[in-house]
C-alpha cells in the first residue's frame, strides 16, 4: 500500500471522546461503521472497548484500503465491507451471525479531510482539478454532469436545497452562461463573481456552498440517509445505541426526525394522554438537541465546527424482528 493515502488519512475524528464515551455502556457485540472513512472512530472505540467488534463500510476504496491496514492489528474483531451505507442491512445480514448482537451504529456524516485536501478527487474549492465529487469512483454521476447538464430549474433547486444558498438562482444562471466548466478552479471562480460583493466578504469562502451541495447532489446524500437510518434503527439490540455527526442543516433534520419518530413510535394520540393507537416507542434520546463540539476542539479542528451529534438508545424491538 502507498504510505501517502495512510499519512493523509491520519486525522482525529470529529467529537471522539464523545463518540467513545457514547458505546462505553452498550452490552458485547458488533458495532456497524457506516461511515468508516480511515476508521478514525473505529479504532479509538477498538481500543477504549474490549467487548466490541467493528463492522465497517465504506465506498470509497482509498479509504478502505487505509482502514483495512490500520484495523489489521484488531483480528477478527474487526471487519469491513466496500458499500454504501444505505445497503447496511443487507451486509448486516450477511457478515453477522444471528446469535451476534448488533449493539451499536455510528454514522459521520462529513467529507473526510483527506477527500477534500486530495485536488484529484474533486471536492475542493481551494485546489483546482476536474471536476468529480463522487464519493465512489465507480459510478455515473459526477459533477460535471451536475454542472454541466442541469437545466436552471434543476441547478438552482440543489443549490438551495442542499446549500441553503440564498443565491442560488444567480449561480445557476452564471454557471449555465459559463459552460462548458470543466474544473473546481472555473467553478469556484463563477460562483465568486456570481455572489454580490458584500455577502463575499462573510461566511467563509463564496464557494463553499455551491460545492456542498453538488457534492451532496452527485452522492445523492441526502436521499440514501433515512434508508441507511431506519436499516440501524432495526439493526440494533435493546440496550444498543446509534450516534449521528451531521454537518448540514437537511441532515440534521431528517436524522432528528428519524430518531424522533423512533422515540414517539409514530404516536397520534393528543399529547398529556394516554397512547392508544398502538405506537412502539423504539428508543430514548441520550440528549435533547444536538451536541456540538467544545471549544478547544474548534482550535485544533476548525473544520467540527458545523458538527452535530445526535444519539439515541434502543429500548423495544418492532414485532417480528429477525435477529
Amino acid at each position: 500500500m502507498d504510505a501517502q493515502p495512510d499519512r493523509e488519512f491520519a486525522h482525529r475524528p470529529v467529537m471522539a471522546d464523545e463518540i467513545v464515551a457514547l458505546f462505553a455502556p452498550v452490552p458485547a457485540g458488533w458495532l456497524i461503521d457506516a461511515t468508516l472513512g480511515g476508521a478514525g472512530h473505529a479504532t479509538l472505540l477498538l481500543d477504549a472497548h474490549p467487548h466490541l467488534k467493528v463492522l465497517g463500510l465504506d465506498q470509497d476504496p482509498d479509504a478502505l484500503v487505509v482502514a483495512q491496514s490500520r484495523l489489521e492489528r484488531f483480528g477478527d474483531r474487526a471487519r469491513t465491507a466496500r458499500t454504501r451505507f444505505d445497503s447496511l442491512a443487507s451486509v448486516v445480514a450477511q457478515t453477522i451471525p444471528d446469535d451476534e448482537p448488533v449493539v451499536g451504529t455510528l454514522f459521520d456524516l462529513g467529507v473526510s479531510s483527506p477527500q477534500l485536501d486530495r485536488a484529484e478527487r474533486g471536492f475542493s474549492y481551494r485546489l483546482d482539478a476536474p471536476l468529480d465529487m463522487r464519493m465512489n469512483p465507480a459510478q455515473a454521476l459526477s459533477a460535471t454532469t451536475v454542472v454541466n447538464e442541469y437545466d436552471e430549474a434543476a441547478l438552482t433547486k440543489v443549490l438551495r436545497d442542499n446549500g441553503d444558498e440564498r443565491f442560488a438562482g444567480r449561480i445557476a444562471k452564471a454557471i449555465i452562461a459559463q459552460r462548458p466548466v470543466t474544473t473546481t478552479g472555473e467553478l469556484a471562480e463563477i460562483v465568486r463573481n456570481a455572489i454580490p460583493a458584500p455577502a463575499r466578504r462573510r461566511g467563509g469562502h463564496p464557494a463553499k456552498r455551491t460545492f456542498q451541495a453538488i457534492r451532496i447532489e452527485v452522492n445523492d446524500e441526502l436521499g440514501v440517509l433515512p434508508v441507511a437510518l431506519e436499516a440501524a434503527l432495526d439493526a440494533l439490540c435493546i440496550g444498543g445505541r446509534i450516534a449521528v455527526l451531521s454537518y448540514h442543516s437537511g441532515e440534521d433534520r431528517i436524522v432528528k426526525q428519524i430518531l424522533r419518530t423512533a422515540e414517539t413510535g409514530g404516536c397520534t394520540c393528543p399529547t398529556n394522554f394516554p397512547c392508544v393507537c398502538g405506537a412502539i416507542q423504539r428508543v430514548r434520546l441520550l440528549s435533547r438537541g444536538g451536541r456540538t463540539p467544545g471549544a478547544a476542539e474548534l482550535v485544533v479542528n476548525p473544520r467540527a465546527e458545523s458538527a452535530r451529534l445526535r444519539s439515541a438508545e434502543c429500548i423495544s424491538l418492532l414485532p417480528g424482528r429477525s435477529r
